[in-house]
Formats: C-alpha cells, structure tokens, sequence
C-alpha cells in the first residue's frame, strides 16, 4: 500500500482484464480505487484492478 500511497495525486494507468483507465490516482480504500479522469470519476473495485502504474510522459 505505501507504493499506492506515493501515486496519489499523480496521473496513473489503471489495468483491469478488461480495460486501461487514465486519470489522477484520487484515493485507494480497502474496496475501491477512485481516479478523475477527462471525462469524470472512474471507481473500479480492487479486486478488478490488475495494475496501477505511474503513466509515461508521452
């Protein structure tokens, strides 16, 4: 969790089996991760989340 907590306020990539998200880490809980994206919030349930990772600079 301390890795997580250094992400928060940063622009991360959020994978899930089924999808990539992009967005500012908001906060991590126990169930949820919150980010805020363009186009509004994204809350996805931990056990869906495959990876958080800081985004690369494109």
């Amino acid at each position: 969790m301390s890795e997580l907590s250094e992400l928060i306020g940063k622009i991360v990539e959020l994978g899930t089996p089924e999808m990539i998200y992009f967005g500012r880490l908001v906060e991590v809980n126990e169930e949820e991760v919150y980010l805020d994206s363009y186009s509004g919030w994204i809350v996805v349930p931990v056990d869906k989340v495959a990876y958080i990772r800081e985004k690369d600079e494109d």
